[in-house]
């Protein structure tokens, strides 16, 4: 396969898409939604032999998994980002120098934006519809696992852009094999920006091979600190949401640290979790206030593994901690920058959690699971970026775009 005419065709055609009026640009996102609705059962079966080839055992099978609901909830993010305001062209700074020169600069999009995931179909579209209304033509490689889902849903979104008379090559799904992951990560003048969503092997090997510049997203080893003040009741409901909505996601919860003082309260706050089957691994002083009062079965040990873990799973890591310092302390070591969470009625406290935890999303009495580009208002996400350098928490339209200054003058000239 030649990958460089590959590149030339999407690079080419990513030239007009930032010169396409909004509106048209919002009737191809909006025929894909209407045509991802007419297409359930089509894609459902493509969908299927992906499934029938995975354990349901494996943690990735969920997110692998398609449903009726799951595709009207991502038509509905496709309708979501159409009406959402166009970043290009956004004026975020103006100002006249002292030699009367006019500065500006203004949003522009990146241009082709690569993005390598795993077992996810749903971010074939969310991707797609993210980078074209940002003025971005994509350059999509899927893991092996969602080979099918993917094939069919570029066909539709292929079918929507040529009804819409727009070139498909604004939208290009490279196939599922290392050589196509080794052709995106060298494609130097022709890929923007690379993001990899997916584990954190994916996304080490991404940001070590890469010779195109890079967005690092996703890994979340996740933490939620119940503190000496948490309310009882509050925690129940934050710890089981944070680990139980969706095990699988970068948002679910890793470990629950539990301030000393409130250990005896431990086994009513995860009597939740013990209805739902999670599997805890516990440290020395949690697992001795559980015995008896969760499933035997679903107790265990923590090790030295346990605390750099994302479980991706009904599991958990559950530990004692002295003070605030150390919860502190044990994030700054364990976690991936993702999201982290406090259950506390002391202000102070929640105050103070959150100038000190480095992640790019921290919360106050609330599940990590709102750590998600629609609940932020955004429409659908590319990724959670948890570096520091570029955008940074869930990644909508205006961090898919760059920026450009425009000088205009009346012939000045640099003494």
């Amino acid at each position: 396969m030649n990958y460089t005419d590959l590149f030339t065709k999407v690079k080419k055609a990513s030239a007009g898409i930032s010169l396409l009026d909004d509106n048209k640009r919002n009737s191809v996102i909006l025929r894909l939604a209407d045509l991802l609705s007419d297409s359930t059962e089509k894609l459902l079966e493509a969908n299927r032999k992906d499934l029938d080839r995975m354990s349901p055992e494996n943690p990735l099978y969920d997110r692998l998994k398609l449903t009726p609901e799951r595709i009207a909830g991502i038509a509905s993010d496709l309708r979501h980002v159409a009406t959402l305001p166009s970043p290009l062209g956004e004026e975020i700074e103006r100002r006249t120098l002292p030699n009367g020169i006019l500065l500006r600069r203004i949003r522009v999009p990146f241009g082709v934006i690569g993005v390598i995931y795993e077992a996810r179909p749903n971010v074939t579209f969310d991707v797609f519809s993210l980078c074209f209304k940002s003025g971005n033509a994509c350059v999509l490689k899927g893991g092996r696992d969602a080979e099918n889902s993917n094939e069919a849903a570029m066909e539709i979104i292929h079918r929507a852009l040529t009804e819409e008379q727009v070139s498909t090559d604004v939208a290009l799904l490279l196939p599922s094999t290392h050589e196509a992951t080794a052709a995106m990560l060298g494609a130097v003048g022709y890929v923007d920006v690379c993001i990899p969503r997916g584990g954190r092997k994916l996304i080490d090997f991404v940001r070590d091979n890469a010779r195109v510049p890079v967005i690092e997203t996703g890994a979340g080893v996740v933490h939620l600190y119940f503190a000496k003040d948490g309310d009882l009741e509050m925690g129940k409901r934050v710890i089981e949401n944070a680990k139980t909505r969706r095990v699988s996601v970068c948002n679910a919860l890793d470990t629950l640290l539990i301030e000393r003082s409130r250990l005896a309260d431990l086994p009513e706050l995860l009597a939740p979790l013990a209805a739902k089957n999670v599997e805890l691994h516990a440290d020395e002083r949690a697992l001795e206030a559980l015995n008896g009062k969760y499933p035997a079965e679903l107790l265990t040990g923590a090790d030295d593994e346990t605390w750099d873990k994302e479980w991706m799973d009904y599991k958990m890591g559950v530990r004692v901690v002295d003070s605030f310092e150390d919860a502190v302390a044990h994030i700054a070591a364990h976690g991936s920058g993702h999201s982290e969470s406090i259950v506390t009625s002391d202000e102070a406290e929640a105050v103070a959690f959150q100038a000190m935890v480095d992640a790019a999303c921290v919360y106050v009495n609330l599940p990590t699971s709102f750590t998600d580009g629609a609940q932020f208002g955004l429409g659908a996400e590319i990724g959670i970026s948890t570096q520091k350098l570029g955008p940074r928490g869930p990644m909508g339209l205006k961090e898919m775009t760059t920026y450009r200054y425009l000088l205009s003058g009346d012939g000045q000239v640099r003494p």
